[in-house]
């Protein structure tokens, strides 16, 4: 079958040529480096994680529902947006030749190499499992079913924190076929979702979506982040992601933001406030009304502090400058190891037995050290380069979430 051509006009509607989305790529880099704090704060808090500090408690689960509700699907609403503009620039087939080598080939090698540690020393903290590195790897790659945490056979192998690459490849791949083969069924849902995202309807429309998909799907399907069955996470994230894609050239949408940075700032606070109260209360069933007010309120919020932060960043972080340029490139590489650098230090720092504070502090300044090191060292060396997400040769150029 041949691929139908792929023009910018298809994708594109009039813009000044100048027009630079470089708040994003902020933006961007910004909600990457959150997840180093998030994934240390998720070694002391009370929910479930690969391995678990014994100065674990409730104390910080309050800042921790700051992001929780918003962090994953402002990465994939940016996602989408550069998504459409790599289409912009892209001949046919090149954008699924591109993303294909720059995420599955990252994910693979992070299932066999980066990933690995972290189930195991899940195994030897939860299950005291005695066995050697060696020999945990040959059940790892052999997809052994005879671990259990809490009940749960742990799945190997495994893409524990890369199951986002997983989706983003799925998502860019389904965005693709749409452009492709449907360019004027993709022209026609921009249209009318640019026409209609102005002035409140930006606060109000995708929530209601969301909040029907929460309160519809969030018990049924519990999100697994397996990619398969996971219907609640898709109907989501494949949602924000589409919307990043469709709304990616509308400048007014942009600007807009702006003007309702504060609005949404206050139903973000306000939301969050309400889900700290909600869940201090240990009640084990509470009523239904309740229940479903809560996640209108979860996704309400998480929506409004997209919107705010988006609508910030616009006005205070829209430029251009080498530290935007090289964390741009950076960001890949230190999502791809941050968690493993951060499941092996906890692990080693515990006969230290160090004060919580003292400990979570040295947690995240070695990880952040790390990771930048071995950035470093990726970038130079030209095959490690691919397999962490910069492409191939000596050089590369990122570029920013624009169209120019």
């Amino acid at each position: 079958m041949s691929t139908p051509n792929l023009t910018v006009s298809s994708l594109s509607a009039t813009r000044p040529s100048d027009s630079r989305l470089y708040f994003l790529d902020w933006v961007r880099i910004i909600a990457f480096f959150m997840l180093i704090l998030y994934h240390v704060g998720m070694y002391y808090v009370e929910w479930g994680w690969h391995v678990k500090s014994p100065h674990a408690s409730s104390a910080i689960q309050p800042l921790m529902m700051l992001s929780s509700p918003w962090r994953l699907s402002l990465l994939f609403f940016i996602s989408g947006v550069a998504s459409a503009f790599m289409l912009e620039k892209s001949q046919p087939g090149s954008f699924l030749r591109n993303r294909t080598v720059r995420l599955l080939l990252p994910l693979i090698f992070g299932m066999v190499i980066i990933v690995p540690p972290q189930a195991y020393l899940e195994v030897v903290e939860k299950l005291s499992y005695a066995g050697s590195y060696g020999d945990f790897m040959q059940l790892y790659l052999h997809a052994y079913k005879g671990f259990k945490i809490d009940g749960k056979v742990l799945s190997l192998p495994t893409w524990n924190h890369l199951w986002f690459v997983a989706y983003i490849w799925v998502y860019s791949v389904l965005l693709w076929l749409l452009v492709a083969f449907r360019p004027a069924w993709f022209q026609a849902a921009r249209t009318a979702l640019q026409k209609h995202m102005h002035g409140y309807r930006i606060l109000v429309l995708p929530v209601m979506y969301l909040a029907l998909v929460r309160m519809g799907l969030f018990s049924a399907f519990p999100p697994n982040n397996g990619l398969f069955a996971d219907w609640y996470n898709h109907a989501c994230y494949l949602f924000v992601f589409l919307f990043g894609a469709l709304i990616a050239n509308a400048d007014n949408f942009w600007q807009e933001l702006a003007a309702l940075r504060w609005t949404a700032l206050k139903i973000a606070a306000c939301g969050w406030l309400f889900l700290i109260i909600y869940f201090s209360f240990d009640d084990a069933s509470p009523r239904q009304w309740l229940i479903m007010f809560q996640r209108a309120v979860w996704v309400s919020m998480a929506w409004s502090a997209i919107i705010a932060a988006c609508g910030y960043a616009r006005v205070y972080l829209n430029f251009d400058s080498p530290a935007r340029r090289y964390l741009t490139q950076a960001v890949f590489p230190v999502y791809i190891l941050h968690q493993t650098y951060i499941v092996i230090m906890a692990h080693s720092l515990k006969p230290l037995a160090l004060p919580a504070l003292s400990e979570g502090i040295l947690l995240i300044v070695l990880t952040g050290a790390s990771c930048f090191i071995s950035y470093e060292l990726i970038r130079r060396l030209f095959f490690l380069r691919p397999l962490f997400g910069l492409g191939f040769g000596w050089s590369y150029k990122p570029r920013s979430l624009s169209p120019g």
